[in-house]
């Protein structure tokens, strides 16, 4: 979280990885192949009033002197329960029924967080929750991760969401590491258009998370990306593993206290929690026409950078990313279609992950590689097996230069 805050335990966070195969097949396309794999989900099913899943959730307690937060985190489900219709609840609550202690006093206020931390941890991959957050002065939901083993900031924090209940309508995704923490952390903000608050519905908090790039989306809309270049000389930290937070805070520097405005209970809402992955953190090849790989030419990272076909060669220019939100990345960027283009004919280049329909892809059982808003294949031009041939858009056709393989 955007102030400096300490775990009350440091836990070593070892991999508690379920495989699960996943993919999303184009209309009228073939069953799709497991293009991406999910390393941890949670869609919270189960009775109204039960706890969460303790092999994958451990849940904290105590206070927090360090954000000079005011809520007591508590044991069981009171404060963190299912819903029964597949969600989970965090309440804050005005209230303090078992006398509870906090940093100030007598503690005026009770919430729950949540952590992975010996459960489950992750390197790499596209990180989100689907939530429904909380209003009012004071409220501090968030959606965050550690770095393992904890010696904060040094090992590391990524902000995935976080909100301040006075700013309804704003999020905040920031990074943490030596040199470059609480206030002085490095991020941005995602506004709602027109006055919209975020209390007010469902919305998907995501990171995509690769070895020297991190980018931030809310419903799939990007608005921020971070890699080494922007600590300025100070210390990436985020090529390990790290565990996931949930958690609701009460007060705090950052969002200040609860007011006469403030009423309770508070909810954050959580529907489902996943962390999916390519074939592997770092990419893999796609491999079609003649045994030869899709490639960025010259590596170079340019937004318009061409896409071809080229002798594979195991360079970072072929190492792709085919992830479960349909984008397929290499180079800290996404695979493009050239304008947002459906022609016949329309070239497909390296450019910033924007979370535009030019950027979805499908790859299907069948081997082809779909553009959904398009229809239309991933096709090497000219059935042209020479190096340097450009990659472009065409209607599929099931021909051998439309034909890939994921790894």
């Amino acid at each position: 979280m955007a102030s400096s805050r300490l775990l009350r335990r440091c836990l070593l966070a070892a991999l508690s990885a379920v495989l699960l195969a996943s993919g999303t097949a184009a209309a009228d396309a073939p069953a799709a192949s497991a293009a991406a794999v999910t390393t941890f989900s949670d869609t919270f099913n189960g009775p109204a009033g039960a706890a969460v899943d303790s092999s994958k959730w451990q849940i904290e307690t105590g206070d927090n002197v360090n954000n000079h937060e005011r809520q007591y985190y508590t044991a069981g489900n009171r404060n963190a329960a299912l819903d029964g219709q597949g969600h989970l609840v965090i309440t804050a609550r005005r209230e303090n029924p078992a006398g509870y202690q906090c940093w100030y006093g007598t503690c005026q206020y009770t919430s729950a967080r949540l952590n992975t931390s010996g459960r489950f941890t992750a390197q790499y991959g596209h990180v989100e929750a689907r939530m429904k957050i909380p209003r009012g002065q004071g409220m501090w939901p968030a959606f965050w991760m550690l770095g393992t083993p904890v010696n904060w900031p040094d090992s590391g924090e990524i902000d995935v969401m976080e909100n301040v209940g006075f700013e309804p309508s704003t999020v905040h995704g920031t990074l943490h590491g030596p040199g470059y923490s609480g206030s002085g952390g490095i991020g941005a903000g995602y506004t709602l258009p027109n006055g919209q608050a975020f209390a007010d519905a469902f919305h998907t908090f995501a990171v995509d998370w690769a070895p020297a790039s991190i980018t931030w989306s809310v419903d799939g809309n990007v608005y921020q990306r971070r890699t080494p270049a922007d600590l300025g000389g100070r210390t990436w930290v985020f090529n390990k593993p790290f565990f996931l937070i949930l958690n609701l805070a009460v007060g705090g520097y950052w969002p200040g206290d609860p007011d006469g405005s403030t009423s309770f209970p508070q909810q954050l809402v959580v529907d489902h929690v996943s962390v999916t992955t390519g074939d592997s953190a770092t990419g893999a090849p796609i491999r079609g026409l003649a045994g030869k790989c899709v490639d960025v030419a010259g590596a170079n990272t340019a937004n318009g950078t061409a896409v071809q076909l080229y002798d594979c060669n195991g360079t970072a220019a072929q190492q792709w990313t085919v992830g479960a939100d349909g984008t397929v990345r290499a180079l800290g960027k996404c695979l493009d279609v050239t304008g947002g283009g459906t022609a016949d004919g329309t070239t497909v280049q390296l450019y910033d992950c924007n979370g535009s329909g030019a950027q979805r892809w499908t790859v299907t059982g069948a081997r082809d590689i779909v553009n959904p808003q398009s229809g239309k294949c991933l096709d090497v031009t000219g059935n042209n097996p020479a190096n340097g041939t450009r990659l472009q858009l065409w209607s599929c056709t099931g021909g051998a230069n439309q034909k890939w393989t994921v790894g």
